[in-house]
C-alpha cells in the first residue's frame, strides 16, 4: 500500500518563539515499522511550513491508500481539516489517527470528525503494523488490541494492548524521511531522541504516563549510541534534546549514556530532562563532562501543598539541592513551572512566581494548568464541570480554559504576564544572557510577552 504519515499545518507556540520544532518521532517510528513491506512517505507541515492546500496537492500527488495523522490536542482542529480534505479528495482512504489526545477520547473524536475510520491508543507501532496488515489483507480488526474503530456507527474499543516490554525491538525511526535539513536553531542543525518510555510517576496534568504506562523502559546503551551515531554522523547534527520524561530516571544509566558519549569523543551537545528528587552531583558532572549543557526540572509549584496536590512527588527542599548541583557544575537549569490549579489561591500563585527566583533556575517557564484528556486533571473537571472550554486550539498552556475558584474569568493571565517579567527583567538575568547567550533568551522572551500582552488587554 502507499501509506502517508503526516503532521498537519497547524500553529505552533514553541515555533514562534524558538524559531523552529522538532522532528514527528513519533510517525518516524511508525514509519519503520511498515516501510519494509509498504511505500512509505512522512509530511511534517510544521517544519515545512505548508498550508490546508500544500498538503492537499501533495495528497493528490501521491495518492495514499492509507492516511496517518498525529496531532496534540491543539492540533485537532487543523487533523480534522485535512482527515476532510483527504475524504473529499478519495472517499475509499483509510484515515488513522493516533497521539495522547485521541488515546482517551476516542468517541469524542470520531463524534466530531466522522471522517477518521480508525484510532490508535496509547504506544502505536505494533497496533499501527496490525492494522496495516489487516487492511491489506481483508482481515478483520477485532483482534487488533489498542485499536478503536467504527462499526455500523458504533464505536469499537478493542482492549488496550500490552507495553512492548523490550523497547530495543522497536526499530530505529526512519530519520531518512524526514525533512532533517529543516530541524534547526540559529543556524544549527538538531534532532530528537527518545532513550526510554514510561513513567512511574501519576502528575495530574501528564497523560504521558497513560499514553506509554507506568513502568519505565529504557534502551540500551548501545542502541542509544547506535541512533546517536546515525544523527551526528550522516546526519551532521550536533545538536540534540532527549525526549525521555525523567532521562535520569534509571541514575547508573543516565551516567553510562554521558560516560560513553564522552569516551566516544562525539562532537555533540545535548540536554535532557531530570527530576528534582532523581538528580545528584554525580550525574550533573557525567552529564557536564559528556556534553550536556541544559537540564530541565519540573519544580511546578513553590509551595508543598500544591505539589502534594497534583502528585509531584518532590519537595521544595529537592529542588533547592538538585539546582544548585546542576548550577554548580556548570549546568543552565531550566525550571518548569505551572499556575492556576482548581482551587491555588493568589498568594499560592505569588510563592510559585517568588520561588522561581529563589530556586536558582537559570531559565523559567511559566504554563497555565491545562486538564489534557486523560489526565486526573481532566477527570477533576469533567466531574466538577469546572471546564469551560473545548476549543482544542485553546489547549496551549497558555490560555485558562477553567473555572478557577480565585481567579475570575481570565485573570490568572495577569500572573503569568507578571511571572514571565518579574523573572526576566532582573538585571542579573539579562546580563547572563546578553554575556552566555548573545541575549538568545530575552529575544524570544519578548516576543512571547507580546502576544500575552494581547491577551492581557483582553481582562
Amino acid at each position: 500500500m502507499r501509506i502517508l504519515l503526516l503532521s498537519p499545518p497547524t500553529n505552533s507556540v514553541i515555533k514562534e518563539v524558538l524559531g523552529t520544532t522538532g522532528p514527528p518521532l513519533g510517525l518516524a517510528y511508525i514509519a519503520s515499522m511498515v516501510r519494509d513491506a509498504h511505500d512509505v512517505k512522512i509530511i511534517d507541515s510544521l517544519v515545512e511550513d505548508l498550508t490546508y492546500e500544500d498538503v492537499k496537492r501533495r495528497m493528490k500527488k501521491y495518492d495514499p491508500e492509507l492516511i496517518g495523522i498525529t496531532a496534540t490536542t491543539s492540533m485537532m482542529p487543523d487533523a480534522y481539516i485535512i482527515a476532510k480534505i483527504a475524504k473529499k479528495e478519495n472517499e475509499d482512504v483509510k484515515i488513522v489517527m493516533g497521539g495522547p489526545h485521541v488515546t482517551f477520547v476516542p468517541e469524542r473524536t470520531f463524534k466530531e470528525c466522522p471522517c477518521i475510520d480508525f484510532i490508535v491508543r496509547g504506544e502505536g507501532e505494533i497496533t499501527f503494523k496490525e492494522l496495516v496488515d489487516a487492511i491489506d489483507k481483508n482481515g478483520d480488526f477485532k483482534n487488533i488490541r489498542g485499536l478503536s474503530y467504527k462499526d455500523n456507527g458504533k464505536v469499537i474499543n478493542n482492549p488496550p494492548r500490552e507495553l512492548i516490554k523490550d523497547v530495543d525491538t522497536i526499530p530505529l525511526p526512519s530519520y531518512d524521511l524526514l525533512p532533517m535539513d529543516k530541524y534547526q536553531a540559529d543556524g544549527v542543525k538538531f534532532g530528537t531522541v527518545m532513550t526510554s518510555r514510561g513513567c512511574p510517576y501519576n502528575c495530574i496534568f501528564c497523560s504521558s504516563s497513560l499514553q506509554f504506562g507506568r513502568r519505565w523502559r529504557g534502551h540500551s546503551r548501545e542502541r542509544v549510541m547506535k541512533e546517536l551515531k546515525i544523527l551526528n554522523e550522516e546526519y551532521g547534527i550536533r545538536e540534540i534534546e532527549f525526549l525521555d520524561d525523567t532521562f535520569t530516571l534509571n541514575r547508573k544509566r543516565a551516567v553510562d549514556i554521558a560516560d560513553e558519549i564522552k569516551r566516544e569523543k562525539m562532537d555533540i551537545r545535548w540536554s535532557a530532562s531530570s527530576r528534582v528528587n532523581t538528580f545528584s552531583r554525580k550525574i550533573a558532572k557525567a552529564m557536564k563532562e559528556g556534553g550536556c549543557h541544559t537540564v530541565y526540572f519540573g519544580i511546578e509549584s513553590g509551595t508543598q501543598r500544591i505539589l502534594n496536590f497534583i502528585g509531584k512527588g518532590i519537595t521544595l527542599e529537592q529542588a533547592l539541592k538538585s539546582v544548585k548541583d546542576a548550577n554548580d557544575f556548570g549546568l543552565n537549569t531550566l525550571g518548569s513551572f505551572i499556575i492556576g490549579f482548581p482551587d491555588e489561591s493568589k498568594d499560592e500563585v505569588k510563592k510559585t512566581i517568588k520561588f522561581s527566583k529563589k530556586v536558582g533556575v537559570r531559565i523559567a517557564q511559566f504554563t497555565i494548568a491545562t486538564p489534557y484528556p486523560g489526565t486526573r486533571l481532566w477527570n477533576l473537571g469533567i466531574a466538577k464541570r469546572i471546564i469551560k472550554s473545548f476549543d482544542w486550539r485553546k489547549y496551549t498552556t497558555l490560555s485558562p480554559v477553567m473555572k478557577l475558584k480565585c481567579f475570575p474569568g481570565d485573570t490568572i493571565l495577569k500572573y503569568l504576564g507578571i511571572a514571565y517579567a518579574t523573572f526576566y527583567l532582573r538585571p542579573k538575568e539579562i546580563l547572563w544572557d546578553l554575556i552566555k547567550n548573545r541575549g538568545f533568551i530575552m529575544k524570544r522572551i519578548f516576543k512571547n510577552m507580546r502576544g500575552m500582552m494581547n491577551s492581557l488587554r483582553a481582562v
